[in-house]
């Protein structure tokens, strides 16, 4: 046999081994780019924070630091910050006074 070590399930399917591998941030171009979205909020905007290449605790971290001083609510989305609400020049302006290169993105 090929791969001997495949469990299937009448119930669940493929049944995935205990050894998860660690997933690692993509790799950017160095320039945090942030974002308003509306598509798919039910016409509600969010900021999306992209481009940040931190280990998903440390961006945990950032998003909760962020969510605190703009005074709203947010997650973090697939290695992304989601903040509610256009807040795009505050988070800006925090982003850049930690070091990190900003462009305001998209419309």
């Amino acid at each position: 046999m090929k791969n001997s070590n495949i469990v299937y399930s009448t119930d669940t399917g493929r049944i995935k081994n205990n050894t998860e591998e660690s997933v690692a941030p993509p790799k950017g171009d160095g320039i945090v780019r942030i974002k308003r979205i509306t598509k798919g909020k039910k016409g509600k905007g969010v900021s999306s924070i992209e481009g940040l290449e931190l280990a998903s605790d440390e961006l945990k971290k950032l998003c909760s630091e962020l969510k605190k001083v703009c005074g709203c609510g947010g997650s973090v989305k697939e290695f992304n910050i989601e903040i509610q609400g256009d807040v795009r020049d505050k988070l800006k302006g925090l982003l850049e006074s930690k070091g990190y290169k900003v462009k305001l993105a998209g419309g």
